[in-house]
């Protein structure tokens, strides 16, 4: 049996578009001791709140508008398959219960709610997730399990090694103050992993974000640094910059390998000096903010053309982080690909299609250039032209552009293999005469650095005689 520690910190979601249902359920966990509960009265927030905070249990109510129960629960089952579901019904729907829990719903409670049976139903599946935490004894379970607060990372999806090593590295640097530079190609999730370490940071401020791409320095001062009254045309009042409205928390700096010469020179001495000037101003203002910063390119080949300052990699880099591209994650695709139909079916009013696993194959062969941003673009692009059975190949444009697609393809690709490789049997005799020139003719030494007998050696030599 469960502590009452261990069912008080438990997250519990209870769905249901009736405010009376939702009140009278909420009191009743929380007369059993359960307090934290999250209630959501529009089936169409489920998924964005669980984007941001992950239950171990959700009560479902089956008769909703917009989402209906068996709906949102099917999304559930896919998309998050650990997480137990109550489904509340009334008397008139039993059978469709019945068909819930086929789906994957752990019980089901008849409304109206009777508070021991409701009770009952809840710590049982509570003890089932506790059974589940024990007994999950995969390396990648295990990695995760020593993860101190998996919250902070419950917005990526991933069982992947290498990301989980990362996940350890951030719970390492977070508490410091010093930058943390994030490496890694276009779509990989680098704002992600900026919000992760913000979070475990602590700190009490907010996390600024910003993209430095193509911005010029008089908009990169002005847009970090603010201005004051009358510091070029136009500028009637003072306005803050974004490192003053990240005071006290992190501010994150998007694409900082496009970042102008100039205006390197002014982020070094901020984050030397902890000092900045507003355009116009000739005050110094100090900033407490950390920064993170993350790129797609190389920065010491930057730095051997000229076009990035040694020193202010030395700054960035204090904490530097490396994120794997998808191609390298190919465990996280199907848990990724669920994620995103389901989502992608949820906008678009769609029934969710099912995920064969060729679709999965033939993925796993494509090189994703734009990492998972580019994934569910093209998972998006598919639903919005999908109709009904399995999702298929024909219905991603880039897969099909990028397979061999037709049969001229296909014979021009055979027709370049046979130039470069030789066949089988062309293979077979060069080795057997290389052999035989090597031991000057000698059948039991060939037949030795070939491995094969002599016997065997021998009637080779006559098929070779005969074809002669």
């Amino acid at each position: 049996m469960m502590s009452s520690k261990q069912t008080k910190d438990r997250l519990i979601f209870i769905v249901d578009d009736e405010p009376h249902i939702l009140m009278a359920v909420e009191t009743c966990l929380k007369m059993a001791g359960m307090n934290h509960i999250i209630t959501i009265s529009d089936s169409r927030d489920v998924i964005r709140q669980m984007e941001r905070e992950l239950p171990c249990l959700m009560i479902l109510d089956l008769n909703m508008p917009h989402i209906n129960g068996e709906r949102l629960l099917k999304i559930v089952r896919k998309t998050y398959p650990k997480i137990p579901v109550i489904v509340l019904t009334g008397a008139i729907d039993v059978d469709t219960a019945v068909k819930c829990m086929k789906i994957g719903a752990l019980d089901y409670v008849v409304k109206p709610v009777e508070e021991d049976r409701l009770i009952a139903s809840v710590r049982q599946a509570l003890d089932y997730v506790n059974l589940e935490n024990t007994f999950q004894d995969s390396p990648v379970s295990d990695l995760f399990s020593q993860i101190k607060n998996p919250k902070a990372f419950s917005h990526i999806i991933t069982q992947d090694k290498k990301m989980h090593s990362i996940f350890h590295y951030i719970e390492a640097i977070a508490p410091s103050s010093k930058p943390v530079l994030v490496l890694g190609e276009t779509g990989v999730g680098k704002e992600l992993i900026g919000s992760s370490i913000h979070f475990l940071s602590k700190r009490k401020g907010k996390l600024v974000k910003v993209n430095v791409a193509g911005l010029d320095d008089n908009v990169f001062s002005d847009t970090l640094f603010g201005h004051v009254p009358g510091a070029f045309t136009g500028a009637d009042k003072a306005r803050s910059g974004l490192i003053e409205q990240a005071a006290g928390g992190t501010l994150f700096l998007d694409e900082i390998g496009d970042l102008a010469l100039t205006s390197q020179i002014k982020l070094l001495r901020l984050l030397q000096e902890r000092e900045y000037l507003p355009l116009g101003s000739d005050r110094v203002k100090h900033s407490d903010a950390r920064i993170i910063a993350s790129t797609n390119l190389d920065l010491w080949a930057l730095e051997k053309k000229g076009s990035f300052r040694k020193d202010l990699i030395y700054r960035l880099s204090t904490h530097t982080l490396t994120l794997p591209p998808l191609r390298e994650r190919l465990l996280d695709l199907p848990l990724l690909l669920d994620r995103f139909v389901c989502q992608a079916a949820l906008e678009l009013d769609k029934p969710i299609p099912d995920i064969p696993k060729t679709l999965i194959e033939q993925m796993e062969s494509y090189p994703f250039k734009g990492n998972i941003r580019e994934l569910k673009s093209m998972v998006h692009d598919a639903v919005s032209r999908y109709q009904e059975g399995p999702i298929t190949a024909n219905l991603f444009k880039s897969l099909v552009a990028f397979g061999p697609d037709s049969e001229t393809e296909m014979e021009g690709l055979t027709g370049d293999l046979k130039k470069a490789l030789p066949t089988l049997k062309e293979a077979s005799r060069e080795l057997v005469e290389k052999a035989m020139k090597q031991t000057g003719g000698n059948q039991s030494a060939a037949a030795a650095i070939l491995g094969i007998s002599q016997q065997a050696l021998s009637k080779r030599l006559q098929k070779l005689k005969l074809e002669d």
